[in-house]
């Protein structure tokens, strides 16, 4: 695994097939990323829903 720290004025991004991952804003224990991916991308959020790539995404209402 890959840690990584910026310091607040500083930025990561990861750039991925379907689009960059940026870490936005850190303040105190919170941290912001920006996800620009195609609609066909599942985002988890693992406290809601545990990721299982077996499952179809739900649809998403227009």
């Amino acid at each position: 695994m890959l840690v990584l720290s910026r310091k607040k004025t500083e930025a990561i991004t990861l750039y991925t097939s379907d689009g960059p991952i940026t870490v936005r804003v850190v303040r105190g224990e919170q941290v912001r990323l920006g996800i620009e991916a195609p609609r066909h991308v599942r985002i988890c959020r693992e406290e809601i829903e545990p990721h299982n790539e077996n499952t179809e995404p739900a649809p998403i209402a227009a």
